[in-house]
């Protein structure tokens, strides 16, 4: 009795840590206001040159976000 109920904990701690994991991915950026134009979105205050804008990169859990 004392075996199967490790083996469901251990599975259940796994996929718990996968999806906390999963929930961590996201964009890097600063936070903003709903209310920021979309042209000051995720720019810092204190970010004096300009950098040419990234271009986007499909990525495998764009779907789910």
């Amino acid at each position: 009795m004392a075996k199967p109920l490790v083996q469901i904990a251990r599975i259940t701690l796994a996929l718990s840590l996968a999806g906390i994991v999963v929930v961590g991915c996201g964009r890097k950026g600063d936070l903003d206001r709903p209310s920021t134009p979309v042209e000051q979105q995720n720019v810092r205050k204190s970010q004096t040159a300009k950098k040419p804008p990234v271009a986007e990169r499909p990525f495998v859990l764009d779907p789910l976000l």
